[in-house]
């Protein structure tokens, strides 16, 4: 149906594909999977037109093809659904059914009887009873991806690719999603389905093609590539036969009898975390684990009181937080170093000096007067203390290497002499020099007293740095390991259990 090659395409002198080659076949449900930055993403936007690529070719239905935009994809008989569908929430079921080629009557007016008839037809083939004059918005998530997928269906689209269809779906809407799927499948078109849910992988994909660093690392059946083979593809790692049996326990890790500082327990929000359970001593570094999707990021969102839960409750020194905010989580000195610092963390416009500073600045004023002083002796000695390199305390820190603005980042948590340490993806785009320092800097804080949470996809570091390791699948934990247990096999291991 489609094939893909040697497609390259580079952002900024940085590659983000990499003589990439992939065939799409009729008939054939082909999964696309792949960690953070493996380009999936960018990909899926060649194929369907929002790109151009650097280099390769593309060629579909036999006929090589150069988009220019996504009508020339779509017109050719490639329609992608996005992870948020791509649809108008305020219009008609029908109306977003058939936006951009409604049915016309005399003197180009929109046939509304056509269209909601035909609609209808279309609707109740896809398993969806219901009056497609409705509001789309008043569909639940499963509903909506069907109506993506039925308008997919409707324009004759040939291969149709799937950004992350499921990831806010329930069990039942998934059954029906794959339904319809396997109905695409039979009809003999071909469908690209993106996720990073092996469950997901499995049930209903017959190829895989499995990206990593802008490079494709495998590609073949799923029939004979088991779980294992698979993380290991996705992290690039290698995984030994002996010793995986993963150890999966209800308690949150740590030593026994030791009094966590921090314990979060039960952490549940919809779609995202199911139970989750975790415990941080003094003097202690836990890591997370788990792959893209697994729910690592909003674990410590929610310590951290960036994202609202549906259950469960953070308890420090043993005794309820109460509402946890972050206003509260900060008071009572939990600092989050986020995975994307240039997003989340830094601010790039203002001064390295005003970014360490930012945090503490409620602390260091006296009647709303904040001494310049006494600011500059704290950026000094941690701009000093964690070797940041700028041309002076008042260089932009957008300027600054992603070493350093990860180190600014940290540098700000530290000036508020935090207890625990929410680190996530600390070491992700940095130089081996910058990846050596953070790991003797982890041993310090945590010889200082820290609590400290480090959220790696790379299994070594989690290996490296830890005396214990949570690890995550699809939102829950799967693994708890502590002491000689914490090797990538085992770590491995508990990432590929069924």
């Amino acid at each position: 149906m489609l094939q893909a090659a040697g497609i390259c395409k580079t952002f900024q002198g940085t590659p983000a594909l990499d003589h990439v080659t992939v065939t799409l076949r009729a008939g054939e449900v082909h999964a696309l999977v792949g960690g953070n930055g493996a380009g999936k993403s960018t990909l899926v936007k060649v194929l369907s037109g929002v790109y151009k690529p650097d280099a390769g070719r593309l060629r579909f239905l036999g006929e090589e093809v150069a988009f220019s935009s996504p009508t020339d994809a779509a017109r050719l008989g490639i329609a992608t659904i996005h992870q948020d569908a791509g649809l108008v929430p305020t219009m008609s079921i029908a109306a977003n059914l058939f936006l951009g080629r409604e049915p016309r009557g005399r003197f180009g007016l929109i046939d509304f009887g056509a269209m909601h008839a035909r609609a209808a037809e279309l609707l109740s083939s896809f398993g969806l009873r219901t009056d497609p004059r409705r509001p789309l918005g008043s569909l639940g998530d499963g509903a909506r991806q069907l109506v993506a997928l039925a308008r997919a269906a409707s324009a004759d689209a040939r291969l149709v690719v799937m950004d992350e269809p499921a990831s806010a779906l329930e069990r039942d809407e998934l059954d029906v999603l794959f339904g319809a799927i396997s109905r695409l499948r039979d009809e003999g078109r071909a469908v690209l389905y993106v996720t990073h849910r092996l469950d997901e992988l499995y049930e209903i994909c017959d190829r895989v093609t499995v990206l990593r660093e802008g490079r494709v690392v495998h590609t073949g059946p799923l029939a004979g590539l088991d779980r294992r083979r698979l993380v290991s593809l996705l992290l690039g790692r290698p995984f030994h036969a002996g010793g995986t049996d993963d150890a999966v326990t209800g308690e949150p890790a740590g030593p026994p009898g030791d009094e966590p500082l921090l314990e979060a327990r039960g952490l549940t929000r919809r779609h995202v975390l199911r139970d989750v359970s975790l415990a941080l001593r003094t003097g202690e570094v836990v890591g997370l684990g788990g792959l893209r999707g697994a729910g690592r990021s909003e674990t410590a969102k929610a310590i951290a009181g960036a994202l609202r839960v549906d259950a469960g409750q953070v308890t420090i020194a043993g005794a309820p937080a109460g509402k946890w905010s972050i206003r509260n989580a900060i008071r009572a000195g939990v600092g989050l170093v986020p995975e994307n610092r240039r997003v989340e963390g830094i601010v790039p416009t203002l001064s390295v000096r005003d970014n360490i500073a930012l945090a503490a600045l409620p602390r260091l004023s006296r009647a709303g007067i904040v001494s310049d002083a006494h600011v500059d002796r704290i950026v000094a000695t941690f701009m000093r203390r964690l070797g940041i390199q700028a041309v002076s305390p008042r260089q932009a820190a957008g300027e600054l290497s992603g070493g350093n603005q990860q180190k600014v980042l940290l540098a700000r948590w530290l000036a508020m002499h935090p207890k625990v340490l929410l680190l996530d993806e600390p070491s992700r785009g940095v130089d081996i020099a910058t990846k050596l320092a953070m790991r003797a800097l982890l041993d310090d804080l945590a010889v200082d007293g820290l609590a400290i949470l480090l959220i790696s996809s790379d299994v070594s570091e989690l290996v490296e740095n830890c005396d214990s390791v949570v690890v995550l699948r699809d939102g829950a934990v799967v693994g708890q390991l502590a002491g000689p247990e914490v090797n990538e096999d085992r770590i491995m291991g508990a990432l590929a259990a069924s």
